[in-house]
């Protein structure tokens, strides 16, 4: 049970547990699609349907990545079937799943606000746009906020 509760690779040359960054880059382009795709739906016809199946299953994605293992992720095996010809990137893993508790609380945030309560506020157009723009730094740029906020809250790890 250990190995599937396991976060992060042993690579050698890595004196700490990694993650493969072109995966994560590709997995984060994946939700982006389909978050922008359903927000925007959502917003020119007001029917939140596809945001409530959407939100749900990001949610699920990222406890998978979080508590789970990343290996088991849904969008992060679709980005590893994208990249697999490609040399890796190796990242710091604690530094990713720091990024991606992120992302899994504003998942339950949301999923408590569309799914659970299906409450009409503001709050959940200014928590998805910030998903959106931290999935599209993610994918577009390859940067990732959330690690750029753990090495500056952690800068000695």
């Amino acid at each position: 049970m250990q190995n599937y509760l396991h976060f992060g690779e042993t690579v050698a040359g890595y004196s700490v547990p990694v993650l493969n960054e072109r995966e994560a880059r590709a997995g984060a382009g994946i939700l982006f699609v389909f978050a922008l795709l359903s927000f925007l739906y959502a917003y020119n016809n007001m029917d939140f349907r596809y945001t409530q199946i959407f939100v749900t299953f990001f949610m699920l994605d990222f406890f998978i990545r979080v508590v789970i293992n990343p290996a088991y992720a849904p969008s992060l095996i679709a980005g590893r079937f994208f990249v697999s010809t490609q040399t890796p990137e190796y990242v710091g893993a604690a530094q990713k799943r720091f990024a991606w508790s992120i992302g899994l609380i504003l998942s339950i945030v949301m999923f408590t606000l569309i799914v659970i309560l299906e409450m009409m506020t503001h709050i959940k157009i200014w928590i998805c746009l910030a998903c959106l723009i931290l999935l599209f730094s993610e994918t577009a740029f390859g940067i990732c906020i959330g690690c750029v906020l753990y090495n500056w809250l952690f800068p000695n790890k």
